[in-house]
């Protein structure tokens, strides 16, 4: 199993979960993983379809600079690594 020791999208240590993520989607040819909290896998289906991950591709910084992800990632910053909590879908 891989060792990963920080989320991928917030960049705080990772807890007990630890979910992978398909930057690109599988179902857009999408091979490479990245370790990520559950909550923050949430957020970011919550805000991006297949079509536009792809589009970002491996490029974390244009995730977080999405206006609701960017709002996401100020309020978890200070947050525990295994902590939960519902996540909003987005508002399309």
């Amino acid at each position: 199993m891989r060792q990963a020791e920080h989320c991928w999208l917030c960049l705080r240590p990772l807890g007990h979960r630890i979910e992978w993520h398909h930057p690109i989607p599988k179902s857009r040819g999408g091979r490479e993983t990245v370790p990520l909290h559950p909550i923050c896998h949430r957020a970011i289906h919550a805000n991006f379809t297949n079509a536009e991950l792809a589009r970002a591709g491996t490029e974390v910084e244009d995730l977080r600079g999405n206006p609701a992800l960017a709002t996401f990632l100020r309020w978890i910053v200070g947050k525990p690594p295994d902590f939960h909590a519902r996540t909003a879908a987005r508002k399309r």
